[in-house]
């Protein structure tokens, strides 16, 4: 396996300090030394960004540690052609703010429109990842352990060996609150659709206002779009 620089820190060295009341990870530090860690890379990581709460802390930090030169690593958007009108709005104000350049995967079907759980995700939308991630080193994301269990163990950094890279979860160890104090703090752009009960964002057809992942697919067993399912071809 190829490292960058001959090295990957293990996650217990990218937390930070613990704090000794409570024996969990400094959230601030592991945020920053993981993405450190990842822009090792260089232009062979991506950013993976669908506008969520998630992406204005790691862009604001990312852009940070790059001195705000938007050059540290890609950011690549996936565009199934159904996303909300107010996550087009963020993603506006998302250049404007950090004056990134955004690459866009195009998985619209205009001929059969995204319609609903029955026909999105899953291979559309693991095709346009996989077109995203050809050629890439590292794939840094904004998955959290809060956000459900499918994702309770996920480390700070892990091997995704399916797709022969590493995988960056510098907000792993993240909570809800810490997301809103750092964008409160800093003043950053975040989707509106937050602040109308909706937790997690993706398409329009599917998602609906819950706390966690509730709202994604509501009423359907399905939690993943498939693109975080380990061994998922």
């Amino acid at each position: 396996m190829n490292q960058p620089n001959g090295h990957i820190a293990d996650a217990s060295s990218l937390a930070g300090p613990r704090d000794e009341a409570t024996s969990e990870f400094d959230a601030a530090l592991s945020l920053t030394h993981t993405l450190r860690e990842a822009a090792r890379h260089g232009a062979r990581a991506v950013l993976l960004c669908s506008f969520q709460k998630e992406e204005s802390v790691l862009l604001d930090e990312l852009l940070r540690l790059d001195q705000g030169t938007g050059k540290a690593v890609r950011i690549v958007t996936i565009d199934t052609g159904v996303l909300f009108e107010e996550t087009l709005q963020t993603w506006r104000a998302y250049e404007e703010r950090f004056g990134v350049k955004i690459e866009v995967q195009d998985a619209s079907s205009p001929d059969q429109p995204w319609s609903g759980p029955e026909h999105c995700c899953s291979e559309a939308k693991v095709s346009a990842l996989n077109s995203s991630l050809a050629g890439v080193e590292g794939w840094i994301t904004g998955i959290r352990r809060e956000q459900g269990p499918t994702r309770a163990k996920t480390e700070l950094i892990e091997r995704d060996e399916a797709r022969g890279l590493w995988k960056y979860n510098p907000l792993a160890h993240w909570t809800d609150k810490d997301l809103w104090r750092r964008i409160h703090e800093r003043d950053l752009p975040y989707h509106p659709l937050h602040d109308q009960g909706y937790e997690s964002i993706g398409c329009a057809p599917c998602t609906q206002p819950g706390s966690g992942r509730d709202g994604r697919w509501a009423g359907t067993d399905k939690t993943e779009c498939g693109l975080h399912v380990e061994g998922f071809e």
